[in-house]
């Protein structure tokens, strides 16, 4: 019961959260995937621009490879745009906040035979247990976009979200994107991850 009011209200919240071309969210907190163990995961991406909001859909699978350090490859599915990345997350402090860096690459590909788009993802993100299941997390992502024959610009979030435990192998996450520059869209996403250990 317990956990589906906290399912319930983090969805009711992203309800409320008052975007464009396709993008990824980071979904998860700092702690990096144990070592041998798979993840999944799937969540809607709902974006927010001025008057022209979209709903895409996004996807990781990742694994660990070693104590502090997971490779997670990313999709993200919207009309007429897909994204597709791959990152390498470090786990660079421990406890009280743990933090870690991620650096990764995508390529948005367009359907209408529009140029495409090449990038380079940076994210810097710190997160902290505020109960047993319960955990807060807070990210600044900076995407640096390369459209092909176009001029080159930046994509910036600062991203809080929440992880919650449902149970041994699942988690719920849900977070916000608000964007830092005009070349940036806010977006709200929630979803699931399940892990294989």
């Amino acid at each position: 019961m317990k956990n589906s009011i906290v399912v319930a209200a983090a969805c009711g919240l992203l309800a409320l959260a008052a975007a464009s071309s396709a993008q990824d969210a980071i979904m998860n907190s700092a702690e990096t995937i144990n070592q041998d163990n798979f993840k999944f995961s799937g969540y809607p991406i709902f974006e927010l621009s001025d008057g022209d909001n979209e709903t895409g859909f996004g996807a990781r699978a990742g694994y660990g490879f070693g104590r502090g350090f997971d490779v997670e490859a990313k999709l993200g599915l919207f009309d007429g745009v897909t994204y597709y990345g791959l990152d390498g997350e470090w786990w660079v402090h421990r406890a009280d906040p743990d933090v870690s860096i991620a650096v990764g690459l995508h390529r948005l590909s367009f359907s209408d035979g529009g140029g495409d788009i090449v990038g380079i993802d940076t994210t810097l993100l710190a997160s902290d247990h505020i109960s047993k299941n319960l955990e807060l997390y807070g990210g600044l992502r900076i995407a640096f976009e390369f459209p092909d024959g176009g001029d080159s610009f930046q994509r910036m979030h600062l991203v809080p979200g929440i992880e919650y435990r449902l149970g041994k192998d699942l988690d719920f996450l849900a977070e916000v994107g608000i964007k830092l520059n005009d070349d940036s869209s806010s977006y709200v996403s929630a979803g699931l991850a399940y892990y294989i250990r």
